[in-house]
Order: structure tokens, then C-alpha cells, then sequence
């Protein structure tokens, strides 16, 4: 396609507020006069290497209003994932204005669904932080032996790795503790309560600074005598089970570790007060593979690609700062897209950009698989426009920074309200953004040997992410097995042949 027929001029942008948070900007408006046909606004996301930046002028308006009308009867509460029993709104702008940034979702959760975050709700209520069953609870813990039947367990998240890979782990352990009846607390981290609202009404999810784990959590590891991979190795399960367990589920755990999956396993871990887990994967793809869990997920999930999607919009609202960052962008630059498209793009060659082989990637893949087809009998000379946004330009990923962290949760944020999107391949921050989207990605296919891949990309099967190191092991057979050939909705990734994700299959 001859990209001259794009009318788009190269200035320099001017300021807006979150110019100030996220480096610089980049942002384009429609021309004027009379014009029908449509804006699109390209909103580009780089992670891990310097890209050069594309500057469209702005103009207009500088008060950009929403033009997405909404119903005063549209459904705050995502079809009843959310619940409108929260004191202060105001202390979490996200939860229920996020639905005035999207268009309408078809994707509704399960009544089901909808029922078992109501018990959790309760659960959780009863059972968190400071409660007197929690308190009992941890008396056992501090003691180092189990004096009695608990009332109520846990599952306790390390906070661990890239916010991406954070976002996902923590959805999985969400899950697992929703089907196992245990109450989820939440490792803060460096900047957990920087980044996300507390989810659950009048009880928080976060773990008291005071936990008596709490300085050990960097000490854990696969020799620790709580590891459960290690016990099954020293045959130490025995048959009264230990006040904690150690979980290593991260990406180089061992097949002792992996057999956590195994149904037999499970029931060793069930009676264990408090499971300590620590993972940088979307496990949940594993855990539809395990029997037990079989019939429950089936009732969570009728439709298995919308898992992240809907736990990904009730776990995670931006809290007041990021929100800012992502509502005054989308105000000043997409608002009056009538279709916007997100690419977000990560590099892993290393060396100084920008690179050749990946811009003509991203060029195949968005004019041959999408813009073509808008533009190809209306060209934009009868005057609409295309503006290419950059949030910001911070080349390589700082997991460590927190002013980071509050950019990369609101580009993929401001990616989830895109209406087509391209993403990396492995890329979870790509993941996040579809699963909270709704989206399809098309998915650009990892480059060898600084090459171009032909074809470029291709589209997702799901709006499910991949789940990168899964057990290869038949847990009845005891012996290696594809597991991503087990049941029809677990398949093989598109970006990731040996991964895992969920597919619909109904």
C-alpha cells in the first residue's frame, strides 16, 4: 500500500499535563473542513529499545470531551463483577469510570461467576488481615505446628518480577484461591498500593507489614525445607502437613515444582493453613487440567478466553495517580478517534535503535492486516487524518523504579481501550492489555537473525495470555506428555509453541 496517500504532517507536539509524567508525547487531530469519513488514532507502545518517534501536530480544541455517549442505566458494575459497596468512590476514580472509556464489551461474566465473588467477598471479610481467624490462624503459623482445625487458609502472593508478569501471576493465584477457599494476601512490594486500588469491599487484600514471613520472602528458593518440590524430592510431605508451604512456581522451577498441577498433590496441600507462592506465570491454563478443578471452572468460565478478562477487570482498577495519567491522555489525544489502534512493540536484540527488520515488521503487519482494509477505497486525502501517539519513551524496561511502573501500568491500560491491536510476541505486557480489552491481538512473530518474519504476524486465537513454562508431565501416566494436547480449549501458543493458553471452543 503507498503510505503517501496518508496525510499526516511531522511537527514537533506540543505540552499537555501528562507530557510531564510520561517523557513526551505525540498526538494528531482531524483536519478541518468538511469531512465524513473516519479518524483513527494509532496509539504506539515500545518497550525495551528506542524507537524513532513519529510527531503529528495537535490542534483543535484544547478541552477534549469524550464524543462516547453513555446511558445513565449502563452497567458500572461490568454485568456484576464489581460490586457498588465501596464507601468512597472518590478514592478510586477507575473502578466505575473505566466503562466510560470502552466501548460496550459482549463478553458477560458467568452468574456463576458473579455468585463465587460474592462468597469470596464474604470470605474474605471474615477471614483477612487482623481478623480473629486470622489471628488464630497465625498463632499456628508462628508456633510452627497445627494445633487444631483452622476455619480459614491462605494463599499469601510474593510479589515478584516485571508488572506484567506481576499482573498475571496475581490473577492465577487469585483463581486459585477461589477454588480452593482460601483468601488471597497480597505481597506490597515496592509499589503495589502505588499502582492498584484495593479490590475487595471494606477489608483489605494487602498483607500486614508485620507477617512473620514477610523477611524471609527473599530467602525463598527451591532448597528452602518448606519448597514443596523439595519435600516431595526428601519424601517430607508426611502425613500431618506443615503450618506453610513454600510454592515455587516461577519460570525455572524443577518437576517436583510442577507437580503442584497433579490432582494427587493438591490433595497434599489442601490442609496446609498457609501456601506461600511465588510465580512470574499465567498458570491458569494448567490448572483447567487438573480434575478436580474440572467442573467448578467449567461453571466460572463457560466461555474459557474470557478468564483474565474478567478477573482482569475486577482485580485491577488504577489507582487515583495513574488514573490521571491515563484519563487526561485519552481526553487529549484519542477521545475523537473513531477507531483506534494500539501496537505495542518489544525488542530483544540488544544494541542501539532504531532497527530496520522491526519497523518494516510493524509497517506489514498494520498496513497489509489493518489499515489497508479501512483506507483502501477512501484514501485520507478527502481529508480525514491518522495521528501516531507515544505515551512515552522510556526505551528499557525499570521494574525496579516506581514512576516506571505507574507509565507501564497506564500504557497498557491505554492499550486495553484500543479497538484493533498489535502486540509483540512473549510480550506479557501485550497480554495484559488484550485480556483487559477484550482483544484479539495480531500478534507479530518473534524476528531471527534480525530479519523481517514473512508473514509478519498473525491473528490470536484467544484474548487469553500465554502461560510460558507449563508442565510437560502426565500426572496419572507419571511420564512426559504434551499437555497442550490434552483437552480441546488447552492449546499451544501462537507466539510460543511450547506454551499454553486457553481457547474457546463452544
Amino acid at each position: 500500500m503507498d503510505t503517501k496517500r496518508f496525510r499526516t504532517q511531522i511537527s514537533p507536539p506540543k505540552h499537555s499535563d501528562l507530557a510531564n509524567d510520561c517523557s513526551s508525547q505525540v498526538a494528531g487531530r482531524k483536519s478541518t473542513g468538511l469531512n465524513t469519513m473516519k479518524l483513527m488514532g494509532i496509539l504506539v507502545i515500545a518497550n525495551l529499545c528506542s524507537l524513532p518517534q513519529i510527531k503529528v501536530p495537535k490542534s483543535g480544541s484544547e478541552d477534549i470531551i469524550s464524543d462516547q455517549t453513555v446511558e445513565e442505566t449502563q452497567d458500572k458494575l461490568l454485568g456484576g463483577l464489581l460490586v457498588d459497596e465501596f464507601d468512597d468512590e472518590e478514592s478510586c476514580l477507575s473502578r466505575y469510570q473505566s466503562i466510560l472509556y470502552r466501548k460496550t464489551l459482549p463478553h458477560r461474566p458467568s452468574s456463576y461467576l458473579v455468585s463465587r465473588l460474592r462468597r469470596y467477598e464474604a470470605l474474605h471479610k471474615r477471614c483477612g488481615a487482623y481478623t480473629k481467624s486470622y489471628n488464630r490462624t497465625l498463632e499456628q503459623l508462628k508456633s510452627g505446628h497445627i494445633t487444631g482445625p483452622t476455619d480459614c487458609k491462605y494463599v499469601v502472593w510474593i510479589s515478584f518480577s516485571g508488572l506484567g508478569n506481576r499482573i498475571l501471576a496475581l490473577a492465577s493465584a487469585f483463581l486459585y484461591a477461589l477454588l480452593t477457599n482460601r483468601v488471597l494476601l497480597v505481597d506490597r512490594g515496592n509499589d503495589m498500593t502505588d499502582l492498584f486500588c484495593e479490590p475487595f469491599p471494606g477489608v483489605s487484600w494487602l498483607l500486614p507489614l508485620e507477617f512473620p514471613l514477610n523477611d524471609q520472602f527473599n530467602s525463598f528458593n527451591q532448597g528452602h525445607p518448606h519448597c514443596y518440590g523439595n519435600m516431595v524430592l526428601n519424601n517430607s510431605t508426611g502425613s500431618v502437613p506443615p503450618p506453610f508451604v513454600y510454592l515455587h512456581l516461577a519460570h525455572d522451577y524443577n518437576d517436583h515444582d510442577k507437580l503442584f498441577f497433579c490432582d494427587q498433590d493438591q490433595s497434599h496441600l489442601q490442609n496446609v493453613p498457609w501456601l506461600v507462592i511465588k510465580t512470574d506465570n499465567y498458570f491458569v491454563p494448567s490448572l483447567f487440567l487438573i480434575p478436580s478443578f474440572d467442573k467448578e471452572l467449567s461453571n466460572l468460565f463457560p466461555d474459557k478466553e474470557t478468564v483474565f478478562h474478567h478477573l482482569g477487570r475486577y482485580l485491577f482498577h488504577p489507582t487515583n495517580s495513574v488514573w490521571g495519567l491515563i484519563s487526561r491522555y485519552y481526553q487529549a489525544y484519542l477521545a475523537k478517534a473513531d477507531v483506534r489502534v494500539g501496537i505495542q512493540i518489544r525488542v530483544f536484540d540488544t544494541g542501539t535503535g532504531p532497527f530496520q527488520y522491526v519497523i518494516d515488521q510493524i509497517l506489514a503487519c498494520s498496513l497489509k492486516e489493518k489499515i489497508r482494509n479501512m483506507y483502501w477505497e477512501h484514501p485520507t486525502v478527502t481529508g480525514e487524518a491518522i495521528g501516531v501517539y507515544q505515551p512515552s519513551h522510556e526505551e528499557y524496561q525499570q521494574s525496579e523504579k516506581q514512576i516506571h511502573n505507574r507509565k507501564a501500568w497506564a500504557e497498557m491500560y491505554l492499550l486495553s481501550l484500543s479497538d484493533v491491536l498489535v502486540t509483540s510476541a512473549w510480550s506479557t505486557f501485550g497480554y495484559v492489555a488484550q485480556g483487559l480489552g477484550g482483544l484479539k491481538p495480531w500478534i507479530l512473530y518473534k524476528p531471527e537473525n534480525r530479519t523481517t518474519p514473512d508473514p509478519p504476524c498473525r491473528q490470536a486465537m484467544s484474548m487469553e495470555p500465554c502461560f510460558h513454562a507449563p508442565p510437560l508431565y502426565d500426572c496419572k501416566a507419571k511420564r512426559g506428555a504434551d499437555t497442550g494436547a490434552f483437552v480441546p480449549h488447552v492449546r499451544h501458543c501462537e507466539d510460543m509453541t511450547w506454551g499454553l493458553k486457553l481457547v474457546d471452543c463452544s
